[in-house]
């Protein structure tokens, strides 16, 4: 397991995310809010919280949904998973929606998502005039499943 150091304040009065299980891979983010905010039926809202870092350069964090969450009450990350990039320095705020039927109520501390901080390459484009053959081709969505 490799560590990597990252720069945070936590302007929340809330703990630092923090890995639950020795091999989790993301970190719970919690909502800081002043007042509940209630998600109406495919509703969304961006929820702040408190959060800030400073990535080292090769890396990204991604907002991921909490499973739990999805499940039991419908409440996901809308643009997952978020992608903040290395020279972000502004708050953490999570995109969530509610995809179930019922009102969902969002309070101050809740877990509302998880944060994975991972490796990324950079790219270099190389433009050609053709691309290697492979088995697939151009077969697209949906064009490896049932014959």
């Amino acid at each position: 397991m490799s560590l990597t150091e990252v720069e945070i304040i936590n302007k929340s009065e809330h703990p630092l995310p923090a890995y639950e299980t020795e091999h989790a891979a993301g970190m719970d983010l919690r909502a800081n809010i002043q007042d509940d905010i209630t998600l109406a039926s495919l509703e969304r809202a961006l929820i702040p919280t408190g959060i800030f870092i400073a990535l080292p350069p090769g890396t990204e964090a991604q907002v991921r949904p909490r499973s739990g969450l999805a499940a039991k009450q419908g409440i996901t990350v809308l643009n997952s998973p978020g992608t903040i990039d290395a020279d972000y320095r502004g708050e953490i705020k999570v995109i969530l929606v509610n995809l179930s039927r019922e009102n969902v109520v969002i309070k101050n501390g809740d877990r509302i998502a998880q944060l994975v901080i991972a490796k990324h390459e950079t790219a270099t484009w190389k433009v050609v005039d053709q691309l290697s053959e492979t088995a697939r081709g151009a077969g697209g969505f949906g064009s490896t499943g049932k014959k």
